[in-house]
């Protein structure tokens, strides 16, 4: 959701200039590479010691919703002085994000050493994640600009999505009491022997940069679809829609995909996923000129391929996971996982920086809620590269280190 909203929010409703809604967007993001390695060193010395990473999912989800509120609940501030306010709350919420989700991407690689039973879990975990997604970034725009982009709009939608994480990050702890354990990590105690585990580890390493280049394409769409919609389909609302025919796919799509990676490999199938992305996020570039319905075609292309970019990763980090338990006999999941998420959160703030930035270089035009301003034809086509040329090429980048990941495969221990 701040990948999707909170960027305009700051430039559109608070009149904070482009650049500094880029800062306060990125920073609070670029803290989680500080504190996700932390956090996965305490999860897995928990692990060791006996206990459970469950109390790390409830300390996040008691925390991160109302933080998520405050962060659209500014005080009658705007400029520089929302910006601040926006970047502290939104630094909290991301520290509270961090103690839930590491724990959370790591507990799969534990529940079972079977790799196609985890590619069955992840696969689940991925579809119902989509519908999270679909359903929050459909309502929340909605009840944004209800009210015409509104600062209370805002504030309804932020306690909306608030209620809607409080329900998903309660429920992902209380239904994970009885999940299986069969595995145990061990804690690299520092984040400098954490980083040396990952740079010992060449397939993770590839697969890593790969991953943080993909997350940094996605998370620049995320972030210029609301300016997409609004400069050039024309209709702020028309980001509901735009949005239904990216994470659409999601959940419809997770089976073929799994189909393919069982057929030909997770590999080839992640070949395909990231070239049908960069594919569908090129033909957007024409929008302007061809209407809006060639636009959502694209964009349902590039959800297609996003529905495997979310999933096929994962699969080849568990392996990864597996291979690198086999290979030193240790178990260092949360450790790796930890280094995960903290690129990966880190990439998706780069992506908003980085569309910001572009909006600020193309001189685009800041406003509050209550007028808006005309755009300057320059920022006008820097909308619509940061939302389609400059993820295509970010993706295609990508390739290189996929080709460089050496695909390996850990030991089933049965069928299911």
């Amino acid at each position: 959701m701040p990948g999707l909203i909170l960027l305009y929010y700051l430039t559109n409703v608070l009149a904070v200039p482009a650049a500094w809604a880029g800062v306060a967007v990125f920073l609070p993001k670029a803290w989680d590479v500080l504190i996700n390695p932390l956090v996965g060193a305490a999860a897995d010395r928990s692990r060791v010691q006996g206990g459970s990473r469950r109390p790390f999912l409830l300390a996040g989800a008691l925390s991160l919703p109302p933080l998520f509120a405050l962060v659209f609940v500014a005080p009658p501030v705007r400029g520089a002085g929302a910006a601040v306010y926006v970047g502290v709350l939104f630094t909290l919420a991301a520290t509270a994000y961090a103690v839930f989700q590491v724990p959370y991407v790591t507990m799969p690689a534990e529940m079972t050493e079977d790799a196609v039973e985890r590619g069955r879990v992840l696969g689940w975990r991925v579809g119902f994640l989509g519908v999270a997604i679909l359903l929050s970034g459909a309502l929340a725009p909605a009840i944004a600009h209800a009210e015409g982009d509104s600062a209370g709009g805002y504030r309804l939608m932020g306690v909306t999505v608030a209620a809607l994480l409080a329900a998903g990050m309660l429920g992902a702890w209380y239904f994970t009491g009885r999940a299986p354990v069969v595995t145990r990590s061990e804690a690299e105690p520092t984040l400098r022997s954490q980083l040396a585990a990952a740079r010992d580890n060449e397939p993770f390493r590839y697969l890593l940069g790969m991953w943080a280049l993909q997350a940094l394409a996605a998370g620049t769409m995320l972030a210029g679809a609301q300016y997409f919609a609004t400069y050039t389909i024309g209709a702020a609302a028309a980001v509901t829609p735009l949005f239904a025919c990216m994470i659409g796919p999601l959940v419809l799509m997770m089976p073929v995909w799994n189909r393919l990676t069982r057929a030909r490999g997770v590999k080839y199938a992640q070949w395909c996923a990231s070239s049908l992305f960069a594919a569908g996020a090129s033909v957007l570039f024409l929008t302007p000129w061809t209407g809006p319905a060639l636009g959502y075609a694209a964009v349902a292309v590039v959800g297609i391929a996003y529905a495997g970019l979310q999933l096929l990763p994962l699969t080849m980090l568990a392996d990864t996971l597996a291979v690198d338990a086999l290979r030193t006999g240790r178990r260092r999941a949360a450790t790796f996982t930890g280094l995960w998420t903290a690129a990966e959160t880190l990439a998706f703030a780069l992506g908003a920086g980085l569309f910001a930035l572009l909006l600020a270089i193309t001189g685009f035009r800041s406003s509050d809620a209550s007028r808006q301003v005309e755009q300057p034809a320059a920022a006008l086509t820097g909308v619509t590269v940061g939302m389609s040329l400059l993820p295509a090429l970010l993706t295609v980048t990508s390739l290189w280190l996929l080709h460089r990941y050496r695909e390996e495969q850990p030991a089933v221990s049965g069928t299911t």
